[in-house]
């Protein structure tokens, strides 16, 4: 496998990679950019243009990675051309939540041939109900198959997001890439790093990803005393208090999840994945050493499945809600992820509303607030 990551601009794309040296069907170029390209897409159309046989997935952000970087209003691309493994995409469209089950369905089953070993999945961010999506996926692949990937983000705004589907951004799409044979090496990891606080809560009112209430009242209400003053900046100011949420109180399993919107009518929080009727949730505030220790742990846990030490490329997927507690320090958690993961690794990512990813083994969950990573090698 070879690999070849680098920012874009008019000069780079022109000079490296060579087109003779990476194009083929057996090419994944991943780009990942600012949610402006929605509507000034020349930049991808170059892209595509450049590797016309080969395979592109790509999102928008709220924030690219480039090694140990993180810029804004750029486009990150890292260039694999695998030698043994060969590929396929699949996409569906998502205009609501209600759809995101049949939509992880539709890419599953295209994806779903002989010899699929993996798949990375990329959502746009808003319209999807993360948590409906992965299951739609795992009703239909077996656990054996890893699934990886994210939630497209937008900086802190909320407004649009858009992803990659025949080299053209969209919103409202789904878009996955799948690999095929036994040479392929597909590693993967995702922690927190987050600290609970406060009373747990038992989830009293809910559907899907929508909370109407805990322990009887309304949720946002509860919410909003705890946020206080930066309760007036909802929904951006809840990426920093995000909810532990697990099934019962014998369950070790904690997913986190995010806020995407609230209803001050209704008193409800609309959530990037769903938040079941009687589970118990507990508020979360960032720890700064904790959250660049979870990212050092999940670059640890990719290479318990891939054991590589050459050309390897890392996948990063941190949420959004990490870069604005980590502020100046952001890059940090970058840092200690490259430290973990063998020398000369490539690494490109982005900052998410969502990412996917196996708890530990077996199937995909959605998590929020985490460092997801993906290693990809051949033997």
């Amino acid at each position: 496998m070879k690999v070849a990551t680098f920012n874009y601009c008019e000069k780079e794309l022109e000079t490296r990679p060579t087109t003779e040296d990476f194009d083929s069907p057996q090419t994944l170029v991943i780009a990942f950019g600012a949610a402006s390209f929605l509507e000034n897409s020349e930049p991808l159309k170059k892209l595509a243009e450049k590797f016309p046989t080969s395979k592109l997935i790509g999102c928008s952000t709220a924030g690219e990675i480039l090694g140990e970087t993180i810029n804004d209003d750029s486009l990150s691309v890292a260039v694999l051309r695998f030698e043994k493994t060969c590929l396929d995409l699949a996409s569906a469209p998502v205009f609501n939540a209600d759809e995101s089950f049949s939509a992880g369905e539709k890419i599953a089953r295209a994806l779903n041939k002989p010899s699929l070993r993996g798949i990375i999945v990329l959502s746009d961010g808003l319209s999807v109900n993360g948590s409906q999506l992965v299951a739609g996926i795992n009703s239909i692949l077996p656990p054996t198959v890893i699934v990886t990937g994210g939630l497209a983000g937008d900086k802190a705004r909320f407004q649009q997001t858009w992803v990659l589907e025949n080299g053209v951004p969209q919103s409202h799409i789904v878009s996955a890439v799948g690999f095929y044979g036994e040479h392929i090496q597909i590693g993967h990891g995702s922690k927190g790093g987050w600290d609970m606080f406060g009373p747990e809560r038992r989830i009293t009112k809910a559907k899907d990803n929508l909370l109407f209430e805990l322990d009887g009242k309304p949720a946002l209400e509860l919410y909003k005393n705890y946020l206080g003053d930066r309760a007036a900046d909802l929904p951006a100011s809840a990426l920093l208090f995000p909810l532990s949420l697990r099934a019962n109180s014998f369950d070790e399993k904690r997913i986190v999840r995010t806020i995407l919107s609230v209803d001050e009518a209704a008193q409800t929080m609309t959530f990037a994945g769903d938040v079941p009727e009687g589970s118990l949730v507990q508020l979360m505030r960032a720890n700064f050493d904790r959250l660049i220790d979870g990212a050092s742990d999940a670059a640890l846990m990719t290479m318990r499945n891939n054991k590589s030490e050459t050309d390897v490329f890392s996948l990063a997927i941190s949420c959004v809600g990490r870069r604005l507690i980590l502020g100046e320090r952001a890059e940090e958690e970058l840092e200690a992820v490259l430290e973990e993961l063998p020398p000369a690794t490539q690494q490109i990512g982005f900052y998410s509303y969502g990412e996917i990813s196996p708890y530990a083994t077996g199937y995909c969950d959605l998590h929020n607030q985490t460092m997801t990573l993906t290693t990809l090698s051949e033997n």
